[in-house]
């Protein structure tokens, strides 16, 4: 038994069931991230657990007890909504205050509470403004300052970045994941953006359809996708996701790719998972990272090996060059180092990492190897 318990979980609006049965246990102190497209199921899911939204089948638990049909207000729960939630009418301090006020916190206590949260916000000097005074990223801090001061047993975060700017994005991950690592807080926190997710977390729950397609460690989810939707969905650029073939490549088995230039390469799979798989066709799964210049590869790995490619596209990114080449009709970006000397139109040498390799099954588009 977790700290917070979801057991089979449902949330149907008439025949329309959007969230289907889902289990997930989080442990106290665990930072949860439910990310997945609009539509997913994953704010139903976080309302679900604040009780804004009835529960249709299954049970939310926290702390073992049950709190289907508890109210919001006594769920002992906190949370942080995309929009800050602010009164315009009060200060930073009402607004920090004015929860803790409804529960009867006396004043004293309440003083406390406001000088240690407004310390470890950095927004002491922001106590007497109104939140029309403040910056986006300043509001966020009052709405998680306001939220901290609850001291409750789950902290809920309804995309609180999405209204930032990209680098203050940025800046508040980093600040609240100090936050976190400072506190040791039970956090559910939902998102579409993967990359929050795979920095702030210690799990994560990726969702889609009303399914949880994969829950694991931000590792586990990043090199070891469940299917084709976590393998593509999860990572900037994405995982590459291209046709090919299992054939026999020096006593191994091999991925046989189709190339822009009419050719074909077999590379060798650095295990003999997909021995017995001879013949079949598969997608095959490589990260960007995993194909690159040839001096630029893994020094460590036992399984890079060459294919020559027809180049497409370069796209310069400052630290890096994104090298597009096409294979079996699909782009299949290499991460190369940015002073690679490579242009549209050569044919160039692809360094593929094939420990860093996943097959799928194209037809359950399930992972296979």
């Amino acid at each position: 038994m977790g700290f917070l318990d979801i057991k089979q979980a449902t949330k149907s609006y008439g025949a329309l069931q959007v969230l289907q049965e889902t289990d997930i246990s989080v442990e106290e102190g665990e930072f949860l991230v439910l990310v997945g497209p609009s539509g997913c199921g994953k704010s139903t899911l976080l309302n679900m657990i604040a009780g804004l939204e009835d529960i249709t089948s299954g049970e939310i638990a926290i702390r073992g007890k049950s709190m289907n049909g508890v109210k919001p207000a006594d769920r002992n729960i906190a949370m942080v909504f995309q929009s800050y939630a602010l009164y315009p009418n009060m200060t930073v301090r009402g607004n920090i205050s004015f929860g803790m006020e409804m529960h009867g916190i006396q004043k004293q206590e309440r003083e406390k509470r406001i000088d240690q949260v407004s310390d470890l916000l950095q927004i002491s000097h922001l106590l007497d403004r109104k939140p029309g005074q403040l910056s986006g990223g300043q509001r966020q801090r009052v709405a998680m300052g306001r939220a901290l001061v609850r001291e409750p047993d789950v902290f809920l975060f309804d995309e609180p970045l999405s209204n930032l700017d990209a680098k203050l994005r940025v800046d508040m991950r980093t600040e609240i994941k100090k936050l976190h690592q400072k506190l040791g807080t039970t956090i559910v926190y939902v998102t579409h953006d993967q990359i929050e997710a795979l920095t702030l977390s210690t799990r994560i729950a990726v969702m889609f359809g009303g399914y949880v397609q994969q829950l694991g460690t931000p590792k586990e989810i990043y090199d070891n996708p469940a299917n084709m939707f976590v393998a593509g969905f999860m990572g900037s650029p994405s995982m590459n996701l291209f046709p090919a073939k299992v054939v026999s490549g020096d006593g191994k088995p091999a991925a046989e790719i189709k190339l822009a230039d009419g050719k074909t390469a077999a590379v060798p799979f650095a295990k003999d998972a997909l021995a017995s798989s001879i013949g079949r066709d598969i997608i095959l799964g490589i990260r960007p990272e995993a194909i690159t210049d040839k001096d630029g590869a893994d020094r460590n790995s036992q399984a890079v090996h060459i294919v020559e490619a027809p180049v497409e596209v370069t796209e310069p990114a400052g630290s890096d060059t994104f090298v597009v080449s096409q294979i079996g009709g699909k782009d299949v970006t290499g991460r190369f180092r940015a002073d690679v000397a490579v242009n549209a139109g050569d044919v160039f040498p692809f360094a593929f990492n094939m420990e860093k390799a996943v097959a799928f099954d194209p037809k359950t588009e399930n992972r296979i190897a």
